[in-house]
């Protein structure tokens, strides 16, 4: 589909080669910005230490750690010594070997279900080569870079306004991932941390000669500290739920979320949820905010204009209850996902049977770009 030519020619067009990657050995700490002041003394900090990455904010006592070579995952965001990203492992050497149900991992090149082992775009059907292995299941779900270590560090940064991290995923160096997917592609993904708040900045650079539906999402994994599960309260600013089949895929039915969750503020005891929303309620800057909050702490995320679904996973800690979970037996479910979607669920073959409008797609050479926030309060 993309000549090795057109693709170098496009990355250098993009300005992508002047990016080296920072090495992972040793720490690194870079600072701009105003007078340089004892490390102790800043506001803001960024320092890069073997496996993973640091942002501090001394001012909020909060702090997010990344992990580049394990899927760019952010491990943590503490707020005054509460994590409010789940970490289920006694060590990070555990978190390596079994990444799973952590932090805020990214979905490429799709996020969620696909309902058979093919995507179209551009009027083409693509069938995966389920022999490669890094697709599975009749149901392919949340793509295959969630955990890769192919992430490069390019800039580790602390200036007298935040501390962020960049890294960047060639995604058009793997041929294995080319017979996927054969759209040439990079990924650049920006931890920022500003004023207690955490932005996740996403921008992705089509190289190839046709446009590039865009599919990805997240899927963080909250949870608050002061309260069990079934004491939190929820907030989903969308106007409408996508209704599920058994294989958790839309059927193109919809309906008002009121009719799930009668409105902001709802108690998540005795909900099993699982469901897909969009038509997301925007503020005059386009961003949509969704909250989880317990006796005190709160946590907002914000999506930007261009994640156009969310999807609420929150099962029961007693495996029952109401939504689109499903029964299953009882577990430890003390967390909660809100996940920013570029596209719903199986969008990209909805799109195709004419099921959904709002797919996004990137020009030959273009670049698209979106944030989300994590802000929380009461800690």
């Amino acid at each position: 589909m993309t000549s090795r030519a057109s693709i170098l020619a496009a990355v250098v067009a993009l300005g992508i080669l002047c990016a080296p990657a920072i090495p992972p050995g040793g720490a690194l700490a870079i600072a701009t910005g105003g007078a340089r002041q004892p490390l102790a003394e800043r506001r803001y900090e960024a320092i890069r230490d073997g496996a993973l990455v640091t942002l501090t904010d001394r001012a909020t006592e909060s702090a997010v750690s990344v992990a580049p070579a394990v899927g760019n995952i952010a491990t943590a965001f503490r707020v005054k010594g509460h994590n409010v990203l789940r970490f289920p492992h006694a060590s990070f050497a555990d978190f390596q070997a079994q990444p799973g149900a952590t932090g805020i991992p990214f979905m490429a090149p799709w996020i969620n279900r696909l309902d058979e082992q093919a995507f179209y775009a551009n009027g083409r059907r693509h069938d995966f080569d389920m022999a490669l292995g890094n697709v599975r299941g009749e149901v392919p779900i949340h793509g295959f870079v969630t955990t890769t270590n192919l992430w490069q560090v390019t800039a580790v940064v602390a200036t007298d306004r935040e501390a962020s991290v960049t890294s960047r995923l060639d995604f058009y160096r793997q041929p294995s991932w080319m017979r996927q997917w054969p759209y040439a592609h990079t990924i650049e993904i920006t931890y920022r941390l500003a004023a207690g708040v955490l932005e996740i900045e996403t921008t992705i650079n089509n190289l190839s000669d046709e446009p590039m539906p865009v599919a990805v999402g997240f899927h963080p994994y909250f949870q608050l500290t002061d309260s069990p599960r079934d004491e939190w309260r929820i907030t989903v600013a969308a106007r409408t739920r996508w209704l599920l089949d058994s294989r958790k895929l839309p059927t193109g039915a919809t309906e008002p979320t009121t009719r799930l969750l009668p409105g902001p503020d709802t108690g998540l005891e005795g909900y099993n949820l699982d469901e897909d929303f969009d038509d997301l309620i925007r503020d005059a800057d386009g961003r949509a905010t969704m909250s989880v909050r317990g006796r005190e702490q709160r946590l907002d995320v914000v999506l930007g204009p261009r994640w156009r679904s969310v999807t609420v996973w929150a099962p029961n800690p007693s495996g029952k209850g109401r939504g689109g979970q499903g029964d299953s037996p009882p577990a430890e479910r003390n967390f909660i996902c809100i996940e920013p979607m570029a596209a719903l669920t199986n969008a990209l073959n909805m799109t195709h049977r004419g099921q959904y409008s709002e797919l996004q797609s990137i020009a030959p050479g273009g670049t698209w770009r979106e944030s989300f926030w994590v802000r929380p309060s009461g800690f």
